[in-house]
């Protein structure tokens, strides 16, 4: 709520993001096509882009794990709390790389985020 102000401007795009079905894909390649594989970009911005992809990726891993793996598994007990354990250790994992990448792209240095630096250092030619 304190922040809204800073959204305010960003929420006919964040209302079309949600309402389209397919939206978060087409956004997927656009920054894969339009950003990791344009070398009008430094490789600075396409790196970043390419950790901010794998970032989203590791996202869906909890979800994909549950939808296909562990379905027939009651959601119950101690299952219940090492589910929620891993969903939240995905999440923080996500905030601190994000708030981390934000930092030293501020200070103008090379986010080397643990995990996923060293996938996007591979799939960003020079």
């Amino acid at each position: 709520p304190q922040t809204y102000f800073l959204l305010a401007p960003l929420q006919p795009l964040i209302k079309v993001y949600y309402t389209l079905p397919f939206a978060s894909l087409v956004v997927f390649f656009a920054l894969y096509y339009g950003i990791v594989n344009n070398y009008n970009f430094s490789r600075f911005v396409r790196y970043n882009a390419m950790q901010t992809i794998l970032l989203d990726i590791l996202l869906i891993v909890p979800s994909l794990v549950e939808n296909f793996i562990l379905r027939d598994i009651p959601k119950t007990g101690t299952y219940l709390q090492v589910y929620v354990s891993f969903y939240n250790f995905v999440w923080l994992y996500v905030l601190v790389c994000v708030l981390y990448g934000v930092a030293a792209s501020l200070a103008g240095e090379k986010a080397r985020l643990p995990g996923v630096a060293d996938a996007a250092d591979r799939q960003v030619p020079m």
